[in-house]
């Protein structure tokens, strides 16, 4: 897995790669929750990358929105591939998550709130 944070107009654009899972899970939150502690509580998730996710990755997912909320912040995901998606939508994430084609359109609806 490989994750690395970029600004845009005042979001935190979070890009991941390869594989989020039990050996890589860990990773991933405390990265996420070092954003967060920095201050970065609008966060866009970029998936676009990320081939296979598990209930490890999910429980993430799930922590980080958790926080971001906590501190008048929020997280949208972004580039979500189908089999991705259809993990979200199952574990029902698709009715508590905003979801976007792209990270620019995900940074597009912060500035619009």
């Amino acid at each position: 897995m490989k994750i690395e944070a970029t600004q845009q107009a005042g979001v935190c654009i979070v890009s991941v790669s390869g594989s989020v899972d039990s050996l890589t899970s860990d990773e991933a939150e405390s990265f996420l929750d070092q954003q967060i502690e920095r201050g970065e509580t609008r966060l866009v998730l970029d998936l676009t990358d990320v081939n296979y996710m598990s209930s490890s990755g999910l429980r993430v997912l799930m922590g980080t929105l958790k926080s971001t909320r906590q501190h008048k912040g929020d997280l949208y995901l972004a580039g979500l591939q189908n089999h991705i998606h259809e993990l979200l939508d199952l574990a029902g994430f698709t009715s508590i998550f905003k979801i976007y084609s792209t990270s620019t359109e995900a940074v597009a609806a912060f500035s619009s709130r």
